[in-house]
């Protein structure tokens, strides 16, 4: 494990807080995807300017970070355990914890894979599908 993979999860979540688009996707392989619950499969590119669209505003408070201590595979994984406080475009608030896993190909420092985890069910319930282009909002 390299430090400088967990200066790039550290670098991601500050950039994410700061709803740093370009920043990002920087932070990303050039063929780097996001695996999302609410999007699928993306390209990192492509994934964080519609994030960007959804949302107005992200408050981002880490909890804890996990490194990789018996790959079995030749990926490095970081994870990261964080309280995510996210404005909506329309204004709505939703806050929950997720863990996102960070892949990295051995020496880079550059992310190749991101799975976000976290239970959708209480956001779909309390927003509907942000992602949508006419989505459904719930009262």
């Amino acid at each position: 494990m390299s430090q400088l993979q967990l200066e790039t999860v550290r670098t991601y979540l500050r950039l994410l807080h700061e709803s740093d688009t370009a920043g990002l996707i920087s932070t990303f392989e050039d063929d780097g995807v996001v695996h999302s619950p609410f999007l699928g499969t993306m390209k990192a590119r492509d994934f964080f300017p519609k994030l960007a669209q959804a949302s107005s505003r992200s408050v981002i408070t880490l909890i804890d970070l996990f490194a990789s201590a018996q790959p079995a595979d030749d990926t490095v994984r970081v994870a990261a355990y964080f309280r995510y406080d996210w404005t909506l475009s329309d204004g709505r608030l939703v806050d929950f914890t997720c863990v996102d896993v960070f892949g990295f190909r051995l020496g880079s420092d550059r992310i190749n894979s991101m799975h976000i985890i976290y239970d959708t069910h209480p956001l779909r319930e309390r927003v509907g599908d942000k992602y949508a282009p006419n989505p459904v909002l719930n009262a």
